[in-house]
Order: structure tokens, then C-alpha cells, then sequence
């Protein structure tokens, strides 16, 4: 920034007091402001710590290394496997507070090997309106969110990301692949490789806010409002279509009311059916 912001001031204020920091780094917009304020603040005595587990696509994490790099910050990985968690494959409706708890446990042994006094995530003020059983793990176990604790909402973390240079400013909305499928379906390996093939067949192809959501033998395709006429031009959806079924999917849906958080457990709005397989009547 060409001269100083208070919200970024009051931001690297709260974390030089920490003296040094393990950042909960996903690479997304929130954890990606947290990494670039603690390295600003603290140099060498903050590092990004990212988790690699089969929930987390990899076109995601290359992109986390892309800005971690840029950044300037080291950049640690350690391993998990949430469908190892008793209870996470069941996909019960606490699955993400089992699974924050097992990811701030490996953080905090990350954090005490390389003598890292505080684990910090990237909640924002607006976060701490919804309902996130995530929060509650971390709360347990000490983890401070700095952007919440300087007054920052998402509005405000996207313009200080943009005016600092930072690539993810507009990046969309990202969760886990967990997060496409409703409470109650079981989770495995085999159903995340489908989901992710298949959202991996919408960003090659330039779509931008999407989410493949998992239905048995459906894929239930959202989209931003704005990128939906895209996806229903005939040449560009027949060829989709295909790519995506050959992910293991027999059916292919496109839900009109489109991308919103949470997708997965809502009935949603309209469905249109943009494929059956051949033998189906």
C-alpha cells in the first residue's frame, strides 16, 4: 500500500504482540491476509502451515504454494487424513468441528517443534455471525483469529488484499470437498476423487464460483448467477457433460438458484437435467 490503512496498522499491531505465529494456511483470501500481515509483522517468526488431506483439492494447494512464495513467508505442510477421524466419514453435522480439532492439533505440534508461540486462522468478524462448529475447536485449543480481533469483515480483508497486491483479493469462496455432500451421506475416497474431477472439468473451463455437489449418482452443478448461460450454451454443456459423467456420475444436474454457501444440505431451487445416460427411461 502506498501509505499506511488503520484496519492494516491495528492488524500488524496484534500480531507483533504475539511475538511469533504458526498461520492456519489454506491459501485462500483470509488465511492468505493473515499470512502476508504476519509476515510483515514478524519476518522469519511467522510461518504458513498448510494441511494436505484428501478433502483439500490440489489445484488449491499449488495454488497456496503460488502465494505463499509471492508472499515471502515460509511455508510448512503437515499430513492428515480426516476420514481417519472416528466419526468424520459419517459426515455427522459436527464433522467440521472433528476435523478442526485434529487439524489444530497437528498445528500446534508443528507450532511447538519450530518454537512458534501462537496458532492463528483466518476468521473475520463476518464469520463469527454463522454457525461454525470449526470456531468452537479452535476456541479449545487457543487459536486466535488477528482479522476479527482488529474489526475486519470480509468486505474490508478482499480491499486491504487488493490494495497490498495480493492475487486472492477476488478469489471466490473455497471449502473443503467434505463440503459438498449433504449430512448423512458417508464420505470416502472414492466419492472426493468424483467431486473433484469433476470441479476440476468447470475450472479448466474458466468457471470461476462453482460447486459439484454429491447426489449418489447426480452431480448437482451450481454456479454464480452471472456464469450459468455460460454452462447452457449447447456446444459448451454437451462436452461438459461428458467430461463429467466420465468422473462417475450417471446424471448431471445444473441447480438455477445457483452457488450459495451451504449448498449442500438445502433442497435448492429448480433443477434442469443437462444429461441422462442412455439407458436410463
Amino acid at each position: 500500500m502506498s501509505r499506511s490503512h488503520p484496519a492494516y496498522d491495528r492488524l500488524l499491531r496484534i500480531l507483533r504482540e504475539m511475538g511469533s505465529v504458526a498461520v492456519a494456511y489454506s491459501g485462500g483470501v483470509d488465511s492468505a491476509l493473515v499470512a502476508k500481515a504476519a509476515h510483515d509483522a514478524l519476518s522469519e517468526n511467522a510461518v504458513a502451515v498448510t494441511s494436505i488431506s484428501p478433502t483439500f483439492p490440489a489445484s488449491q494447494l499449488e495454488e497456496a504454494k503460488q502465494v505463499a512464495a509471492a508472499i515471502g513467508i515460509r511455508h510448512l505442510f503437515v499430513q492428515s487424513d480426516e476420514l481417519l477421524i472416528p466419526g468424520y466419514a459419517e459426515n455427522t453435522p459436527n464433522r467440521c468441528y472433528l476435523c478442526k480439532g485434529d487439524l489444530y492439533t497437528l498445528l500446534a505440534d508443528a507450532a511447538e517443534k519450530e518454537r512458534l508461540r501462537v496458532i492463528v486462522d483466518g476468521t473475520h468478524l463476518d464469520d463469527l455471525t454463522e454457525i461454525r462448529p470449526g470456531l468452537k475447536a479452535a476456541r479449545e485449543r487457543g487459536v486466535r483469529s488477528p482479522l476479527a480481533e482488529a474489526g475486519l469483515n470480509k468486505e474490508t480483508v478482499r480491499s486491504l488484499s487488493r490494495a497490498l497486491g495480493l492475487s486472492t483479493w477476488d478469489k471466490p469462496a473455497s471449502a473443503c470437498l467434505s463440503s459438498r455432500f449433504p449430512h448423512g451421506t458417508p464420505i470416502t475416497y472414492e466419492r472426493l476423487g468424483r467431486v473433484e474431477a469433476s470441479e476440476e472439468v468447470l475450472r479448466r473451463s474458466g468457471f470461476r464460483q462453482f460447486r459439484v455437489r454429491y447426489h449418489g449418482e447426480t452431480a448437482r452443478i451450481e454456479l454464480a448467477a452471472e456464469e450459468i448461460s455460460r454452462l447452457l450454451d449447447s456446444n459448451r454443456r454437451d462436452a461438459l457433460v461428458e467430461e463429467i459423467q466420465a468422473c462417475g456420475f450417471k446424471w448431471v444436474t445444473l441447480d438455477l438458484a445457483g452457488y450459495r454457501p451451504g449448498g449442500a444440505g438445502r433442497s435448492g431451487g429448480e433443477f434442469v437435467v443437462l444429461h441422462r445416460s442412455d439407458d436410463a427411461k
